[in-house]
């Protein structure tokens, strides 16, 4: 299987499977000589755990990282980065009815099809609890950006029909930790989670959209051709599982602006030069300007349901299937650390490659 690296300098290789022994990583291209900071990693993966409220998968996992190499008395050696966590919760009985079926919008189908054979345990590979291991990975790439100043900042904007209307300039982006969904809108924020509690009394499931906002970051990273770093920030946030749309900017409303009322004008500011408005989301010409990166990471409902449903199974005889075990009704909230560690990703790899620019 190919696929599984992510990343040009600082590249990060996952293995594992959703109820294998063990979910986990190998980093390479991280500097030597970082100090690592264990406690941001374990906090970041607890903010992605399943069991952490009433609202999302109650599978208990501790999900404790295991560093195997690349760190020595506290700091990064510049050797590959070896870690792994370990599958304990796992139930795998709870799928072995669908051994032989496919479940609708998920990549039962299209494994089979690819490569003549699948882990039907939770889905295996495509599995949600994949994406443990770049949570890993970005809170090491954090380590690099908060030498710059680089700060990162993703929330949920959005479950279902319920939408912060505010802008992002408008909310407190630290007090979104105090909120079980993960919105720092207080009354958005309610009315998320009377929506989840509804939606699951009905055996169904939610989409949303996480915003993530991208302070501090320099003039200068991102490539102009095939590089820009909104195409790679792109290319990253659409991998992490049930994605279904990336808008930087100012996005799709921008096709019904004119060019007179979207441009940025600049001015400038203390000897800086800056922008009045800010619709290109901080990257022009696939390069960074200085100005707040800010994108839209659209998630669709979850694809398993506790309903009945209507499917085939392998020798496409007409079966009934209905969704059993631990599962979430919207992983929206859950996803917030994983766009977050992907972002990093991007950003400390773009750092990476931005000192070969120039002389």
């Amino acid at each position: 299987m190919a696929g599984n690296t992510f990343g040009e300098i600082l590249r990060l290789t996952t293995f594992g499977e959703s109820h294998g022994k063990a979910i986990g990583g190998i980093l390479d291209g991280f500097p030597a000589g970082i100090e690592i900071d264990e406690e941001l990693i374990q906090k970041d993966l607890d903010r992605r755990k399943p069991g952490q409220s009433h609202l999302v998968s109650p599978r208990i996992e501790e999900d404790k990282v295991e560093l195997l190499s690349g760190v020595f008395e506290g700091k990064s050696l510049g050797t590959p980065i070896a870690f792994q966590i370990l599958n304990k919760d796992q139930k795998p009985g709870d799928y072995s009815h669908l051994s032989k079926t496919f479940r609708p919008s998920h990549a039962d189908y299209t494994f089979e099809k690819k490569y003549g054979s699948r882990d039907y345990r939770g889905g295996g590979r495509a599995s949600a609890r994949e994406t443990v291991s770049r949570v890993v990975g970005g809170a090491f790439a954090k380590m690099i950006l908060d030498i710059s100043g680089i700060e990162i900042f993703a929330f949920v904007h959005k479950i279902g029909s319920v939408s912060i209307e505010k802008e992002y300039v408008q909310l407190d982006l630290l007090s979104t930790e105090n909120s079980p969904v993960r919105c720092p809108d207080t009354e958005s924020s309610g009315k998320m989670i009377d929506l989840i509690q509804k939606v699951a009394n009905e055996g169904d499931t939610l989409g949303g959209e996480i915003k993530c906002v991208i302070k501090n970051v320099p003039v200068g990273l991102g490539e102009p051709v095939f590089d820009k770093l909104h195409a790679d920030l792109g290319k990253a946030m659409l991998s992490i599982n049930a994605v279904k749309g990336f808008e930087i900017g100012s996005g799709f409303a921008s096709t019904s602006m004119k060019g007179s009322g979207h441009n940025d004008i600049f001015i400038e500011k203390d000897g800086d030069l800056l922008t009045k408005t800010n619709f290109s989301g901080g990257i022009q010409g696939g390069i960074s300007n200085g100005s707040d990166i800010y994108f839209n990471v659209g998630f669709k409902p979850v694809a398993t349901i506790m309903q009945d449903q209507t499917s085939v199974d392998m020798e496409g005889n007409p079966v009934t299937i209905k969704g059993k075990g631990r599962h979430d009704v919207c992983v929206v909230p859950r996803a917030v650390p994983i766009v977050e560690a992907m972002a990093a990703l991007v950003l400390a790899d773009h750092l990476l490659l931005n000192k070969t620019a120039r002389m």
